[in-house]
């Protein structure tokens, strides 16, 4: 199995408080060998009539997820979301309202890269 280290970024240096959040959770859940989240929300202003951003409070909305882990081994894919929306039911909750998902165990992302 090859090794991969957690992929982190200069947007992660930036990301707001629900990304923060959610990267722990996943981190602490997952132990996750690449973990790259991307907020998507500024494709999705029309959802709502609210101005957009941090300021306003409903950024980080409509988050794209790349997760490796071999907690995955073993789990199909419909499996692995449900665990996935299970750790973030409290985001979802609270104004989390779509996931773009990428779930894959080590051996996958390698095939695949």
């Amino acid at each position: 199995m090859t090794a991969f280290s957690l992929h982190e970024t200069h947007q992660e240096k930036q990301e707001g408080s629900r990304v923060t959040r959610i990267r722990a959770l996943l981190k602490a859940r997952f132990n996750p060998q690449k973990l790259d989240i991307e907020d998507e929300s500024y494709r999705h202003a029309h959802h709502r009539e609210t101005e957009r951003g941090p300021k306003a409070g409903s950024s980080e909305t409509h988050l794209r997820l790349h997760l490796v882990s071999a907690s995955f081994e073993g789990v199909g894919r419909v499996a692995r979301s449900r665990l996935v929306h299970e750790a973030l039911a409290d985001e979802f909750a609270n104004g989390l309202h779509a996931l773009t998902l990428t779930l894959q165990t080590p051996e996958e992302y390698s095939k695949a890269i």
